[in-house]
């Protein structure tokens, strides 16, 4: 199993990226899922016109999931595109800010939240919710982040 993550950041600022990338290969390998991402760090405006476009939305947003299109099993490979990860860093920052949490735990939180989400997990109903954020607790504990960052940064939206 292998597989290809890449992370582009259209602004000049310091973050681990490594760090970044590391979070959703740790959400591929919890899941056996072999998969190509992308991960793109803008600013708010940048994903508020995107929220706005895909989904209806006017509220700001720290991070959105686009799923790839499923391609036909002869054609998919064993790195098919999973699909992308884009997060608000100017949005990000200065919530977790006011929250209190550490913000290079906080990137990690929200993208493997987004992977889990390009897997196919939901939070739509009780449920979901419920299965979705314990395979988030499992890969924030395998990446040392106290799971309790969930509440503490996004009072359990995230």
């Amino acid at each position: 199993m292998s597989d290809c993550v890449s992370l582009q950041v259209d602004q000049q600022v310091a973050i681990d990226e490594a760090r970044l990338i590391r979070a959703a290969r740790t959400v591929l390998e919890l899941h056996a899922q072999a998969g190509c991402l992308g991960i793109v760090i803008q600013d708010s405006v940048a994903v508020a016109a995107l929220n706005r476009q895909h989904r209806g939305s006017k509220s700001p947003t720290d991070v959105l999931a686009f799923p790839a299109a499923s391609l036909p099993e002869e054609i998919a490979g064993e790195n098919h595109y999973l699909g992308d990860i884009v997060i608000a860093l100017d949005y990000v920052t200065a919530r977790a800010a006011a929250n209190g949490t550490d913000l290079g735990a906080t990137l990690c939180l929200l993208v493997v939240h987004a992977t889990l989400h390009l897997l196919g997990y939901a939070h739509g109903t009780a449920t979901e919710r419920e299965i979705m954020w314990a395979a988030q607790a499992r890969a924030l504990r395998k990446l040392g982040i106290d799971a309790s960052l969930v509440t503490q940064y996004g009072g359990g939206d995230v």
